[in-house]
């Protein structure tokens, strides 16, 4: 269900409740659109956050906490001056508006007074903005008289609530019959009550005009108050396959019921957050790693076009012996002379061209110092052609873990590895905190504990982590997760071997092939290369097993 006035007239009711006698201790601003507010009510503290984005805007209770940056915007600071230490006097919805105001008492040494700070949250036009005495100090999206002339929100104009809406409102019973006047039973009830009743979002008039199919015999006027205005509440989330897709204030079809509209909030809007995070990182880090992949590309580019040039080198020195051989035939002054190639069989002629201003002699020190030349630029193109292949291999295979992840955990480690290589910048933060190691993916079968790397860094760190007596496992020919099944110094069943190849296969390139290779042998057999990119091993005393990729189950 939308974030509509009916929603927030029950989200207002329920903040008013906890927060109340609450006084503000810290305020963060972790992005443009957000605002984090900690709480203490006396017994706990609690995370209010407050977001104006178009997507997910909304105000409620969170429960995991938004990193602060480095310096905090302007609005934020603005807050800071006038908000902290005060007590939340109120919480309320504005009318049946899409706005909730939080009524707090600001005590300073020389001054007490109210201020209010208005949520609206209207899709792409929400906002928050600090009110006192009915004039604006600041707000988290400013306008101007240039922007917008019905609606202006800059410091020092006054508040104004946005234009009502040419719709029936339903706290006015002369109103809301007035707004129901041209009902038809037969036509489109969601659609008739979303069009004409003012604060509603279609999918709650259509969840209204459900639940009125079963109650028909009650005037529509008495049942939308009723709807909007009494009963109880039945917080609820509904999932789609298997992720919470949409809650609701009052019973959904299918939605599982919640101990309160906060929680429910807190767990579509977390889930989606964290998505949303998850895809702009992945985003962030893909660009990144393909731009460099380019360059890479780029490089090797022009020196494959330089060693193409250095084809000819052989072709030099041949020419330099021949015209040596054959120097008492040539004279100075000639331009061009067949010479036999007597290198070949049947001594083919071939053309040589000559510098008709220099002797025989020098021409063929032309052709020699050209063959040297064209070898030292041979010699040092081919370590850097070497170079740059292993580079956009191991570009590759970043390429190839991010195109696997899953989850946001799944990201830190890479962009850690990213920073490392100074293809990103560090992330500045008000606090520097110590990279968090995420856990490697872990399964269990027969009784057997297999372990997976999430990426380049945590393949290292698993190699480093298991015995010597551990069988290790690797696709061949493709980017895949190192794979180690912890033996304890047990005989690895079959069935254990090829479910931990099959888990190595599905963490690969070839996820969505069949038949794929997968080399396996024991731990000690697999070495780390000085100054190796990491990710990159070598390995002897393998076998290989062909196996169909299966997305594995038994994840502990």
């Amino acid at each position: 269900m939308p974030q509509d006035a009916f929603t927030l007239r029950r989200n207002a009711k329920e903040l008013n409740t906890l927060l109340t006698g609450g006084k503000i201790n810290k305020i963060v601003q972790p992005n443009k659109d957000e605002l984090l507010f900690y709480i203490y009510t006396g017994k706990s503290v609690l995370k209010l956050i407050i977001s104006t984005n178009a997507s997910f805007a909304r105000i409620c209770l969170t429960d995991y906490d938004r990193e602060a940056p480095a310096q905090a915007p302007n609005f934020c600071m603005l807050l800071r001056k006038h908000l902290l230490g005060a007590e939340i006097l109120k919480v309320e919805q504005i009318d049946f508006e899409r706005i909730v105001a939080l009524t707090l008492h600001c005590v300073s040494d020389f001054t007490q007074v109210d201020r209010t700070l208005y949520v609206e949250v209207m899709g792409k036009y929400s906002n928050a903005v600090l009110v006192e005495k009915g004039v604006i100090l600041g707000a988290l999206k400013m306008t101007s008289l240039g922007e917008s002339y019905k609606r202006v929100l800059f410091s020092g104009a006054k508040y104004a609530l946005p234009a009502p809406q040419e719709k029936a409102n339903p706290l006015d019973k002369a109103e809301l019959s007035e707004g129901l006047r041209g009902y038809d039973a037969s036509a489109d009830k969601a659609r008739f009550l979303f069009e004409n009743i003012a604060g509603i979002a279609y999918p709650t008039a259509l969840q209204m005009s459900v639940e009125y199919a079963e109650n028909p015999c009650m005037p529509l006027s008495d049942y939308i108050t009723a709807y909007l205005f009494d009963g109880e509440d039945c917080p609820c989330v509904v999932y789609q396959e298997g992720v919470p897709a949409e809650f609701g204030a009052k019973r959904l079809t299918g939605g599982v019921k919640r101990a309160s509209l906060q929680e429910a909030q807190e767990e579509l809007y977390a889930y989606k957050d964290k998505k949303k995070a998850m895809d702009e990182k992945k985003r962030k880090l893909t660009a990144t790693v393909a731009n460099a992949k380019k360059k890479q590309e780029k490089r090797l580019a022009q020196i494959l076009e330089k060693l193409k040039e250095c084809e000819d080198a052989e072709q030099c020195r041949l020419k330099g012996e021949l015209i040596t051989a054959n120097i008492y035939q040539l004279e100075r002054g000639m331009s061009v002379c067949k010479l036999q190639n007597y290198y070949e069989e049947n001594c083919p002629e071939i053309t040589v061209s000559l510098d008709k201003t220099l002797t025989p002699a020098q021409n063929a020190q032309k052709y020699y110092k050209r063959y040297v030349k064209l070898k030292r630029t041979v010699d040092a193109l081919l370590p850097r052609q070497q170079a740059e292949e292993r580079e956009i291999a191991y570009t590759d295979s970043v390429l190839s873990t991010l195109a696997r992840a899953e989850e946001l955990a799944d990201l830190i480690e890479i962009e850690e590895e990213l920073i490392g290589l100074g293809l990103l910048k560090p992330v500045q933060s008000a606090k520097k905190k110590k990279p968090t190691e995420v856990p490697f993916r872990k399964f269990e079968k027969d009784g057997f504990i297999i372990l997976a790397g999430r990426n380049n860094v945590q393949n290292d760190r698993l190699l480093k982590s298991c015995s010597p007596e551990d069988l290790w496992l690797h696709t061949k020919n493709y980017h895949s997760s190192h794979v180690i099944i912890l033996t304890e110094g047990n005989q690895v069943p079959d069935s254990v071997l090829e479910y931990a190849a099959s888990v190595c296969a599905y963490y690969s390139d070839g996820r969505n092939g069949t038949k794929i290779p997968v080399d396996y042998c024991k731990r000690k057999f697999v070495k780390k290369p000085s100054k190796a990119k990491a990710g990159f091993v070598t390995y002897t005393d393998y076998k290989t097993l062909l196996i169909d990729p299966m997305e594995p189950k038994n994840l502990i």
